[in-house]
């Protein structure tokens, strides 16, 4: 027998061996797999519900699929009428000769129009210039009519955005922006430019919005309703300590330097307020102590339209805001004179843990043709609305009371004294679904106006006579209805159709709820299964966690085809899920706060509870072959699950974490953490757990990430070879937090890394990810 039949025995054997233990997936596997992303889905849906652009007289349009593409509809409440909005074959022929490209009628390079003044024409942007369409013609339009969607939605008043930097007045004539640390502003007619501030530098600028992992050119402010002033701020941040970031490039290394405090730092960002009189510049410091650059919303002061916390009187004289302490446990509401500075307490409020006044935007509001204060408080338990007189800071009432929350405060009717917002928790089968509802300032005439379980999204009409309710639920598709202000139904606009996709095979989401770790909480998640299951084999699950605490793993409970990779992976053969655990928002005060003060937490408990019932009920789950990923906050819990839960986990995969909060931005550790020491840290940081690893982990991060540092991870890969652990490395040399044009492949290397490690099977050698 020769030597090199003998040495080929072994290679033959492992191989036929390797064979065995799993399957060998091939590109059309994952193209199969592809087919699940939303790019390949969404495009079979078609009347998925509708984003109307309102007209002041109450009617509005919407851009709808058709057989072979979309249309503009207008549609008249009032008449209950729905046309096409122009001729759309004209339109396409005009622009065609105009241009000298091919359109056709139900592919045209637009997608919002706005009406000529005179109602005749429509005008629209195409080719990099703005066209009126009008007598079957299109010619240039050089009006300063700019498409935008008018929505009777929420807002905020004191202007708006405009291109580029430009933060416009409410009168649409002025923009105010930051030039060399200082804000100027710019009369839009003549093109004049004015300095309004002086002594901005350098790390105390005016308007900036550069603390922490929030940075943009922008200037936060909020214009006076009169467009003659602005309320702002001058940001110190001359001692606040700095993070670096090298880029990866050929040559000499750049520093990156930029002003990013940490917990427990001494300095931090203060904020000190000022007014300005625009026409003729003069800079008025509130007479209040500078602030910690910290909202009543969240980690960043950023809201709306502007600046969160901020309110001007209707008559430009007043500016009411809220002061929000460092850790987060006290507010206090204030009222400036906008002539003086001067400033007077209005009422705080203190809490143990932290204070926030909503999720996706502040609910509080001052109404200043009452001098009233509409306050968002979780004092009992729940987030519901109280209210204040503004003149002596006295208690008037409750207005929202009850086991359910206030989730967004939509609008309000001031005349009428009624207030209309969303609400969850009102329906018992799942409490995060939201509801439209009105009631009066004095908490009586409480009314659902989108009855129905499910997920509604709303938006009211110009003149305040119409609803526009769109509702579905993770698993039914969305169904667009018109209400009158009384919540009646006046017609059905839109109803998804789903024939094209379901005939692929596609399958919706299971929704489910599980007890939490507690064995007695409810706590809901979604599931995805093959799209062929067989219910007699086992499958390898999948985890995929975000676990706030200031949002969850599920996000939005509206439908939707898919979401993220998750149907891509369930269509590799993995059974896929995403818990919404405990701690998360969106309940109740005492539900948030289960973990406050640990948020190594992380909703792991609930997680692994979840995951085992979901199994006693699906036998098909394999509770041997658990796998976990997630990404920011989701990329520490999943490299916490494998360190915590080393036995339960088998495979993990974290990207970009906060593995170590004590280097994570301040305001998102003091404000679930309070301030603590760092030894409460030490507790909860990864790098400290690592040497409990047992399964196949992959970390990744992109080197340029201003929001989680990289050396968050570096530090998790220092301590994983000190304690001699295997563990598998992406690194995205000059992206940021999100990877950028390198999220395809991150998405195609998790795939590889469960499929070889979580199904013991063999991926197809570089499959490029097609994307849209």
């Amino acid at each position: 027998m020769n030597k090199f039949f003998l040495t080929a025995i072994p290679l033959v054997l492992a191989l036929t061996t390797h064979a065995q233990q799993g399957k060998i997936f091939t590109a059309k596997d994952y193209e199969r797999a592809e087919s699940m992303m939303a790019y390949n889905t969404e495009p079979l849906v078609e009347h998925t519900g509708i984003s109307p652009m309102w007209l002041a007289d109450d009617r509005f349009y919407y851009r709808t699929p058709v057989a072979e593409g979309n249309q503009f509809i207008l549609f008249n409440p009032a008449k209950a009428t729905k046309v096409a909005a122009f001729d759309h074959q004209k339109l396409a022929i005009a622009l065609s000769t105009a241009t000298g490209k091919q359109f056709k009628a139900t592919e045209l390079p637009f997608q919002a129009i706005s009406f000529s003044a005179d109602g005749k024409g429509i005008i629209f942007q195409a080719e990099g210039k703005q066209w009126r369409f009008e007598n079957n013609r299109v010619v240039t339009d050089t009006s300063t009519v700019k498409v935008v969607a008018l929505t009777g939605g929420r807002g905020r008043r004191g202007g708006g955005t405009g291109g580029g930097n430009d933060i416009l007045s409410p009168d649409k004539k002025k923009a105010a922006y930051i030039k060399d640390f200082n804000l100027w502003v710019r009369d839009l007619p003549t093109g004049k430019e004015t300095q309004l501030t002086t002594d901005g530098v350098k790390d105390n600028g005016y308007a900036t919005d550069n603390a922490g992992w929030a940075a943009s050119e922008r200037a936060i402010l909020v214009w006076s309703p009169d467009s003659k002033k602005i309320a702002t701020f001058q940001q110190d941040e001359r001692k606040v300590n700095n993070a670096y970031l090298v880029p990866t490039k050929v040559g000499a290394p750049t520093l990156k330097a930029w002003k990013y405090p940490f917990p427990g730092d001494k300095e931090i960002p203060m904020l000190t307020r000022v007014i300005i009189n625009v026409e003729n510049p003069k800079v008025i410091k509130l007479q209040v102590a500078p602030d910690p650059h910290r909202s009543t919303l969240s980690d960043d002061i950023k809201g709306g339209a502007g600046w969160a916390d901020v309110y001007w009187s209707d008559d430009a004289t007043k500016l009411v805001f809220a002061s929000t302490n460092r850790d987060h446990k006290q507010e206090k509401v204030r009222m400036a004179d906008a002539e003086t500075g001067a400033v007077r307490e209005i009422f705080e409020e203190t809490v143990p843990t932290q204070f926030e006044s909503g999720w996706a935007a502040v609910n509080w509001r001052y109404l200043s043709k009452t001098n009233e204060i509409l306050w968002f408080s979780e004092r009992d338990n729940w987030g519901h609305l109280y209210l204040y007189d503004a003149t002596t800071g006295k208690l008037k009432n409750q207005v929202t009371k009850g086991d359910w929350i206030v989730t967004g405060v939509d609008k309000i009717d001031e005349k009428n004294r009624i207030i209309y917002f969303t609400a969850g928790g009102l329906e018992t089968e799942n409490p995060y679904f939201t509801q439209l509802c009105k009631i009066g300032f004095d908490g009586k005439g409480f009314t659902v106006l989108t009855p129905g379980s499910g997920n509604h999204t709303t938006s009211f009409s110009p003149k305040g006579n119409y609803i526009i309710d769109t509702y579905s639920k993770p698993d039914v598709a969305p169904v667009t209805v018109l209400r009158n202000m009384q919540g009646k139904q006046i017609m059905e606009l839109e109803k998804t159709d789903l024939s094209k996709l379901s005939a692929t095979g596609w399958k919706p989401v299971i929704p489910f709820s599980v007890k939490a770790h507690d064995g007695k909480t409810d706590i809901y998640g979604l599931m995805w299964v093959p799209k062929t299951i067989d219910p007699n084999k086992k499958y390898p699950v999948i985890d995929y966690i975000y676990p706030g605490p200031q949002g969850g793993s599920v996000g939005s409970w509206a439908f939707a085809t898919e979401r993220g990779d998750n149907g891509a992976l369930a269509e590799l053969g993995f059974i896929v899920v995403e818990i919404e655990g405990t701690s998360n928002p969106l309940r109740s005060k005492s539900f948030h706060d289960m973990s406050y003060g640990n948020m190594a937490d992380n909703t792991l408990s609930d997680q692994v509870s979840g995951i085992k019932q979901l199994a006693a009920k699906y036998p098909y789950m394999d509770l041997d072959k658990v796998g976990i990923w997630g990404h920011s906050g989701g990329g520490f819990a999943a490299a916490a699950a494998m360190f915590r839960y080393p036995d339960f986990f088998k495979v993990g995969i974290s990207e970009s974490g906060n593995h170590e909060n004590l280097n994570y931005e301040d305001n998102w550790g003091e404000r679930y953490n309070g301030l603590v020491t760092n030894a409460d840290y030490n507790a909860q940081a990864n790098q400290n757990l690592a040497k409990n690893l047992k399964g196949k982990l992959m970390l990744a991060h992109g080197l340029m990430d201003n929001n989680v540092p990289p050396q968050n991870t570096f530090l998790v890969i220092e301590a994983l070879e000190k304690a001699n652990k295997d563990y598998d490395l992406v690194v995205f040399p000059n992206s940021p937090h999100g990877y950028g044009a390198y999220a395809p492949y991150m998405m195609r290397r998790r795939w590889d890394y469960f499929v070889k490690n979580l199904m013991g099977a063999e991926p197809p050698y570089a499959y490029q990810l097609k994307g849209r």
